[in-house]
């Protein structure tokens, strides 16, 4: 199962949950009875334990991990108080509805099949998307970084278009005088109102009588 994003919306607990494996010995009580780790603590989150670990989570939200076919499942009366179970297949086992925790080997689609998990594609009641919390979560988490990732991609193509809308403005910016022709010196007016200057006139010499 693939880790979802860090800011997906879910509650902290899920994702350790589903990771954790159950029904091993328990290391702090192995001489009991009830030895079995099926027990996990949704606001401790730090591993599965064994039923005599409970008195270490007093008052804590606690819930029980039970097994159909080597594959972990939890009763829907436990989990629904906290999470969200819609679309996820429901399961009649001992009486009691559960659903499984992860996604399990898959056969081959049969014949006929016209409902299949959204996830892992194993076939499915029509009123379900889901086979399992952990399909659910995986294809929610892809989705969201499907979305991130088109919205970062907009926010990019939107920051690229400001960028050169602002180095457009910034050229047509620029005073008038700096595209503009430079004017001539002051010396080549002079020189040329000089030239046209005309001569002052000189009185013929008189002729002597």
């Amino acid at each position: 199962m693939v880790e979802p994003e860090r800011n997906e919306v879910r509650p902290p607990w899920l994702y350790p949950l589903l990771r954790t494996t159950f029904f091993l010995p328990c290391k702090h009580h192995g001489s009991s009875n009830k030895k079995e780790c099926n027990m996990y603590c949704l606001d401790c989150t730090n591993g599965a334990m064994c039923s005599s670990c409970l008195i270490y989570h007093c008052g804590h939200r606690s819930i029980q991990i039970r097994r159909s076919s080597y594959h972990d499942v939890i009763r829907v009366a436990e989990i629904n108080k906290f999470l969200d179970l819609s679309g996820v297949q429901t399961y009649i086992i001992n009486g009691a509805k559960v659903v499984f925790l992860n996604e399990r080997p898959r056969p081959g689609l049969g014949k006929g099949v016209t409902n299949a998990c959204h996830h892992c594609r194993r076939s499915l009641l029509d009123a379900f998307t889901f086979c399992s919390l952990g399909c659910k979560l995986a294809n929610t988490s892809s989705n969201a970084t499907n979305f991130s990732k088109r919205q970062m991609s907009t926010e990019s193509n939107t920051g690229d278009t400001t960028n050169k809308e602002a180095e457009c403005s910034y050229s047509n910016n620029f005073p008038v005088d700096c595209i503009s022709p430079p004017s001539p010196p002051s010396t080549m007016v002079t020189n040329r109102m000089a030239k046209r200057r005309k001569g002052i006139p000189h009185r013929a010499p008189m002729g002597v009588c």
